[in-house]
């Protein structure tokens, strides 16, 4: 019986699976492989989410900024059309204060008179200059142009057809741009 018992273990022995060391060499190396592949890519995930933050950080402060100068722009905006006009103004004062200078007169000469208004004249010439505001006053035969001129009636003349006779009210251009196009009679055709 001890002799069954002994095969039975011999058997028990040889039925136990067994891994040869080199095998064995390989598991351990492959699982410290693994690990290091895990403590590589937690290190290389939060270095990612490091960036990403970071990234996010970047994106809201351009953001912000952005905003921050399209309101600066808006408010720029808002307060050049509202005081768009301000240049314009302060040339304009002194022309109203020699008016009212002239009218605290109490018994006016017409010599002064004339020359109170001439002055005043030059004043606003001057702030007509000043903002760019010029006259249109086109000159007897002038080509009529529908851009600048306004062709109230057409008489007939001893001149050219569709040219200017008589200039019934000046235009005025503001920077290149038309503010009122002189009125005008013109020629027939004859």
């Amino acid at each position: 019986m001890q002799e069954q018992e002994n095969q039975q273990t011999e058997k028990v022995e040889v039925a136990e699976p067994t891994v040869p060391e080199t095998q064995q060499e390989t598991i351990v190396q492959a699982e410290a492989e693994t690990i290091a592949v895990q403590d590589t890519s937690a290190q290389l995930i939060a270095g990612l989410e490091a960036k990403v933050q970071e990234l996010q950080d970047s994106f809201m402060r351009a953001k912000a900024e952005g905003e921050n100068i399209r309101r600066r722009a808006q408010d720029d905006i808002s307060k050049a059309h509202k005081f768009a006009i301000e240049g314009f103004a302060e040339a304009m004062v002194p022309v109203k204060d020699s008016l009212e200078m002239a009218l605290k007169i109490d018994t006016p000469s017409i010599e002064a008179l004339k020359e109170g208004v001439e002055m005043t004249l030059k004043q606003l010439n001057a702030a007509f200059d000043k903002n760019r505001l010029t006259e249109i006053s086109p000159v007897q035969g002038e080509k009529l142009d529908p851009m600048k001129h306004q062709a109230i009636s057409m008489v007939p003349a001893e001149q050219d057809a569709n040219t200017v006779v008589t200039v019934l009210q000046k235009g005025y251009t503001i920077a290149d741009r038309l503010l009122r196009p002189a009125l005008v009679t013109v020629a027939q055709g004859k």
